[in-house]
């Protein structure tokens, strides 16, 4: 993983999808961000590469646009306190654009000629990354088209890279096929699908934490944990992604990726290294531990909802059915909750459980892992009959940090119990950066380190597992879906779902 005094080699960098959302929102602010860092070489290149008919001059102004209107504001992945100029106009510097229909040939001779002219003017070392910031359905086509025009081909030393985003396929089969058609034209070394989750630092803290640490390391198994709840909770709702969510729902969208990732993250065993593919091997054989849910199972280990109108953090939202977009009548769901069991030595017996949703009462990501309680005996003489839970919370987003819960004994001649909380935030202890996640990953794909990209085993494993939910949700049909008031905690349906098994979630707050 990334060392922080290393400058990136010299590279073209072409956005697929410059015109898009995410890259005005994300891949070019972190981009910026690495500039401010001093990570990006002098020999870098920036190329947008949309339908939408603009100069670079045109993309440059909507761009300076969006990252002005994003200072300040605390709503969202990308969070600038203020706007440094200089890094700016050094990026603007060396962006170009190259207008064209990605499903027509000439748009892709185009690039070529392009490309061709900045690497001789440049000095880019012919170094190319390509970033597909488009729709799922375009991967594919855009990937054939690399390999056709020769676009993806190494030689004398260069490199070539593809970033591809989430989601990758829609279900087991779809996502087989992907891999197949994207690898017709790439190698798998060239090819790194992102998930920025695992950008963030907490996530990447985690293997520290488990492996690094006598405290915890020993304690990191059945004997020891209870269960283990990891949450993925938004604010926002469904926003201008009407299109893509009502094909998509937060299952898809969220779970095969984001919230199992950070279950692999928890659950892995340690790998022989940190070798890209020593970690990628252990996060799969998480995924194939995974006791996938069968026939009733499904109904009875995981819930769906979709949020109803409310109130979050003191405005009036609308319900996902009235969003610009959304079928009136629509069932997509907007919230997910379940319950995996992991069938191997470390985890039998300890149950995984899992949420995600939008309109959320509160914006956290967070892993939160319950140990075990200790004997009470000694203390029924003095009238305590419970002791405080102890809890061991990793919190990925927006606060990052670790927080250890336990018992402490109050001040007073008696012995009475009460919780304390231990909290290490990032913040206090190390200098941090403004961080939207994919810093870390573009820097990393840069010099080629993999090691927290998803291989192709990892991504069909993960489709294996939620494949029986969507299948069983897709012959159910429903004509209704629960719902929530938006600003809540999520449907009943999973506050009962832990009711069963005697336990209760965290709050989000």
């Amino acid at each position: 993983m990334t060392d922080h005094h290393r400058v990136a080699p010299p590279c073209v960098m072409v956005i697929f999808g410059a015109a898009g959302d995410l890259t005005k929102r994300l891949v070019v602010p972190s981009l910026y961000n690495l500039v401010k860092a001093g990570r990006l070489p002098d020999a870098f290149r920036l190329v947008g590469v949309d339908l939408a008919a603009m100069s670079a001059t045109d993309w440059t102004q909507e761009l300076t646009a969006m990252m002005k209107e994003m200072v300040g504001r605390a709503d969202g992945e990308f969070e600038p306190g203020s706007f440094d100029s200089n890094s700016w106009d050094w990026l603007t510097g060396r962006m170009s654009y190259v207008q064209g229909d990605l499903t027509e040939e000439a748009c892709y001779a185009r690039l070529v000629d392009h490309l061709d002219e900045l690497e001789a003017d440049g000095g880019t070392e012919g170094n190319r990354l390509f970033y597909l910031a488009l729709a799922d359905r375009f991967f594919g086509e855009v990937s054939d088209r690399l390999g056709a025009f020769g676009l993806a081909h190494e030689d004398e030393g260069a490199w070539r890279r593809v970033i591809v985003e989430k989601p990758f396929g829609h279900d087991v089969q779809s996502a087989e096929k992907l891999n197949a058609r994207i690898l017709d034209s790439l190698s798998e070394s060239q090819v790194y699908r992102i998930d920025h989750f695992l950008g963030k630092e907490t996530v990447q803290n985690i293997m520290v934490l488990r492996f690094a640490n006598g405290l915890f390391e020993p304690l990191w198994n059945r004997d020891h944990i209870e269960h283990v709840q990891i949450t993925v909770a938004e604010t926002v709702g469904v926003e201008h992604r009407a299109q893509f969510y009502e094909r998509t729902g937060a299952l898809r969208d969220m779970v095969p990726n984001h919230v199992f990732q950070l279950l692999a993250m928890t659950a892995m065993e340690p790998p022989s290294s940190f070798g890209a593919d020593s970690i990628r091997d252990k996060k799969t054989e998480v995924f194939e531990a995974v006791h996938a849910p069968e026939g009733d199972e499904v109904a009875r280990h995981f819930v769906r909802g979709q949020y109803a109108a409310g109130t979050v953090e003191g405005s009036p939202v609308s319900a996902y059915r009235d969003e610009p977009g959304v079928a009136p009548a629509s069932v997509v769901e907007t919230y997910v909750a379940g319950r995996l069991m992991i069938d191997n030595w470390r985890w039998a017996g300890v149950p995984f459980y899992l949420r995600t949703g939008k309109r959320l009462g509160a914006r956290r990501t967070e892993i939160a892992i319950r140990l075990r309680d200790a004997p009470l005996a000694i203390f029924r003489s003095v009238g305590v009959d419970d002791l405080a839970s102890n809890w061991l919370i990793l919190r990925i987003q927006p606060d990052e940090g670790v927080a250890l819960e336990f018992a402490a004994k109050r001040p007073g001649p008696r012995v009475k119990l009460g919780s304390v909380r231990m909290d290490f935030a990032y913040e206090d202890y190390f200098e941090s950066a403004p961080s939207t996640g994919y810093e870390t990953l573009l820097f990393d794909c840069m010099i080629g380190d993999a090691t927290l990209f998803q291989r192709a085993d990892n991504v069909e494993a993960a489709w294996r597992v939620v494949q029986p939910v969507l299948d069983r949700w897709a012959k159910e049909s429903p004509t209704s879906i629960p719902s929530y008031p938006a600003g809540g905690a999520g449907p009943g349906a999973a506050d009962e779902l832990l009711a069963r098994d005697g336990r209760t979630w965290r709050p989000i707050e």
